[in-house]
């Protein structure tokens, strides 16, 4: 069995199919994340390369044309140009050239065409201005930058780390959507292989009974005859109960008639003597008469659950107390009670609040949407070691 590490220290077995979807799906996500990803950054570093582009060519032809304008004025007021100071005040590598192209002054020793006013050498850019116009013999003025590569490289060093910090934390939250996608399944798969197991054994029991009292060797008694009966009935309810919740026709609709509840539930206590003797519990009851609107297959089902819970978990020499008064029927128990943390559990499908009987966590379920259907009203009281009651309140 595969295990990957679920959040909070949990570790989550992985069958190969659900291995296969939860790679499937982080695989998905990360790849479509790192796609959408690179194209963003692939954005952001030509917008800014661009930035820095413009900004620094705009600056260079900036400092070109104050010193163009310093040249002409110097032309016209017949002084000189000091280029000690033009270097300092430029802050660019520079270069003067007359009508040959020859440098007249600063420190730039590529060789630049001239006639093209942006060119790029060695990664670093050339902006040749000729406002000049001959003016103390300057024909052309070079203006070279040389941080636009520092630039860029710090761009692309800030881009990959922003990436991959940002990529490493699509990349965690991934993992734990991948295992949010996943744990539904997993933990229908288990409550499903549970559910499996829970009813084999089950089955198990009332069949292994009836084989042992038909073996050639058993003996034709009534205890055996007995037994059988027990058990044929233990499975014929299970059969029931499997048949309602996942096999039943959703096109054959139960059909609704005003029964006896009082003459019912006789029947049903009477069908639970057998099994109450084996435990010697005493059943006792006190029914009203008292007529409802709903499917007899359907009442049949609720009450022989919750008083099938109430034999199945009471106390060997224990007792079942069943009331029908003024359209409330009580179910009480003197089992081992239910904590009270998991009572809001209880009927929830193959949830079990105990290991110590069989079952397979169907049962409560079943009541559950029985009432939810004919509008049944039901509270459940349970204290641990002292027993449980359940209360339904029936109302046309």
């Amino acid at each position: 069995m595969n295990t990957l590490k679920q959040s909070k220290g949990l570790v989550i077995d992985l069958t190969r199919s659900e291995k296969n979807t939860f790679f499937r799906f982080l695989g998905l996500y990360l790849g479509s994340s790192f796609i959408l990803l690179s194209v963003i950054f692939y954005l952001f570093y030509k917008i800014e390369s661009k930035l820095h582009y413009d900004l620094i060519t705009s600056n260079m032809q900036n400092v070109a044309s104050k010193v163009s304008s310093s040249i002409i004025y110097a032309d016209m007021s017949e002084l000189t140009i000091n280029t000690t100071k033009l270097a300092k005040f430029i802050k660019y590598d520079y270069a003067l050239y007359d009508k040959n192209h020859r440098r007249l002054a600063g420190n730039i020793d590529d060789r630049i065409n001239l006639g093209e006013r942006l060119q790029k050498i060695d990664d670093n850019y050339i902006l040749v201005d000729a406002t000049p116009r001959g003016h103390l013999g300057v024909y052309h003025i070079a203006i070279k930058e040389n941080f636009f590569k520092d630039k860029i490289s710090k761009l692309i060093e800030d881009i990959i780390f922003y990436f991959v910090v940002i990529y490493s934390i699509i990349a965690i939250i991934g993992y734990y959507l991948a295992n949010l996608f996943i744990s539904p399944i997993i933990s229908e798969r288990r409550k499903l292989n549970n559910f499996i197991k829970d009813t084999t054994h089950e089955l198990n029991t009332p069949i292994t009974a009836i084989l042992m009292s038909t073996s050639k060797d058993a003996v034709a008694s009534e205890k055996n005859m007995q037994r059988i009966n027990l058990s044929a009935k233990r499975i014929s309810e299970i059969y029931k109960d499997l048949v309602y919740l996942f096999l039943q026709d959703s096109n054959k609709k139960p059909t609704p008639s005003n029964l006896k509840l009082d003459e019912i539930l006789k029947e049903q206590i009477e069908y639970f003597e057998a099994f109450a003797s084996k435990k010697q519990l005493k059943i006792t009851s006190e029914l009203e008469s008292t007529t409802f609107l709903i499917d007899k297959e359907n009442f049949i089902r609720l009450v022989n659950n919750i008083i099938s819970n109430a034999v199945k978990y009471n106390n060997i020499g224990g007792a079942i107390d069943i009331k029908l008064k003024n359209n409330i029927l009580t179910i009480k128990d003197t089992g081992i009670g239910i904590k009270k943390e998991l009572l809001k559990d209880i009927f929830n499908r193959y949830y079990r609040a105990t290991k110590d009987q069989g079952g397979f966590g169907i049962g409560l379920n079943i009541v559950y949407h029985i009432c939810q259907e004919y509008k049944i009203k039901i509270d459940v009281k349970s204290k641990e070691k002292e027993g449980t009651t359940f209360t339904l309140k029936l109302k046309n």
